[in-house]
C-alpha cells in the first residue's frame, strides 16, 4: 500500500481559476499555494468567509461539523478552509480572484 496521495483538480467558477489539491491540505490551504485567493478569515469552519458553493465534487471535512446549516449542506455549500477533496471539484465563489 501506498501512502502517496491523490492530486485532484479544482476549477473556481465564474471566474474560471483552476488549481490543484494534494496531500492533506483543505481547498483554501492548496487555493493560497496556487495564488487563488479564495475569500478566508478564521480559517477553523466557524466564521463562514469562505462559504462556497460544490457545484460538482465531493470532499470530507476537517473537523466533525463546520459551520454549516444541514439545509446549506444539502444545498451543496462548503466551507473550503476545512474541506478536502476527494475527487476533481468545481466550486462556485464569485469573490475568487487570482494573486
Amino acid at each position: 500500500m501506498s501512502d502517496s496521495f491523490e492530486i485532484f483538480t479544482v476549477k473556481v467558477l465564474p471566474a474560471g481559476l483552476q488549481y490543484d489539491v494534494e496531500g492533506d491540505l483543505s481547498l483554501l490551504e492548496a487555493a493560497d499555494m496556487s495564488r487563488v485567493q479564495l475569500p478566508s478569515s478564521c480559517r477553523n469552519g466557524t466564521c463562514r468567509t469562505c462559504l462556497s458553493r460544490l457545484v460538482s465534487g465531493e470532499v470530507t471535512y476537517t473537523i466533525e461539523w463546520p459551520g454549516l446549516s444541514a439545509e446549506e449542506k444539502a444545498e451543496g455549500y462548503v466551507l473550503p478552509c476545512v474541506a478536502r477533496p476527494l475527487t476533481h471539484v468545481v466550486l462556485e465563489q464569485p469573490d475568487a480572484s487570482a494573486c
